[in-house]
């Protein structure tokens, strides 16, 4: 992200926090992503004197929206305006093999921008997409193919359990409680290829960017890596014999 677009986002940041100060109103960002939401927490200093909540939809959801204000405040709550969308092929038996990218490459091509978009959670013949709910009826009304599929897009209370990504327990053999070598262990790569992914910019924990890679993760932390995936920081459960640690992890599959 160019400079300028970084200082143009934080400027809308402090914009928001303001006039949600100055108004008592809810205010509120679209979808963020990863360096997005870095963006975000490096501006927060600027507006502390203003609550603010993140959420995506579900608590899965990498990309989040921003709520400036508290009903502690206000007086009131006001829901994230968020909608759920189910997008399934109207002839399943001709349907293709479609993925995340097919299906963000679709919508982006109806002439909206990213951020009214969330996460994207695609099932072997449909998939279920956050987006801003002033913009569900249009997605509803222009979306009738993905790639060569006829495709039928209406809107849906909740993306299903079934679609959401599990949580697999793992147990990897780390030597020590570094975030590198977590990553490494995770992913089975070496010390020198984790340490690549902290150089270049793709290694986020709650969705902050990190470049330290000896920061030792908190237990219940949500470590992103681009390319990758996901997982939940859980803790050490043991040592070997050999001096080595236990880490405990829940990765998203």
């Amino acid at each position: 992200m160019a400079k300028e677009e970084e200082e143009r986002l934080k400027k809308r940041f402090a914009e928001l926090a303001e006039k949600s100060y100055r108004q008592n109103v809810y205010c509120f960002t679209g979808f963020l992503g990863l360096l997005e939401q870095t963006l975000f927490y490096e501006t927060v200093p600027r507006f502390s004197y203003v609550s603010f909540t993140a959420f995506g939809g579900s608590e899965v959801c990498e990309r989040q929206m921003i709520r400036f204000g508290s009903e502690e405040v206000l007086g009131y709550e006001e829901p994230f305006p968020i909608a759920c969308l189910h997008i399934r092929p109207s002839a399943p038996k001709f349907a293709e093999k479609l993925n995340h990218r097919d299906y963000l490459g679709t919508l982006i091509g109806l002439g909206i921008e990213r951020s009214v978009l969330g996460d994207i959670f695609v099932t072997d013949q449909d998939a279920y997409v956050y987006c801003q709910e002033n913009m569900a009826s249009y997605i509803c009304t222009n979306l009738d193919r993905v790639r060569h599929t006829a495709v039928i897009c209406e809107q849906a209370d909740k993306v299903p359990a079934t679609a959401l990504p599990r949580l697999e327990e793992e147990r990897v053999n780390v030597a020590s409680e570094r975030l590198d070598a977590v990553v490494a262990a995770v992913y089975r790569l070496s010390r020198s290829q984790s340490m690549e992914l902290f150089r270049g910019g793709r290694v986020f924990i709650d969705g902050r960017l990190t470049e330290n890679n000896s920061v030792q993760p908190r237990e219940g932390s949500i470590i992103s890596v681009r390319g990758f995936g996901r997982f939940v920081y859980r803790g050490i459960a043991g040592e070997t014999r050999k001096g080595r640690l236990y880490a405990l992890v829940a990765v998203y599959r």
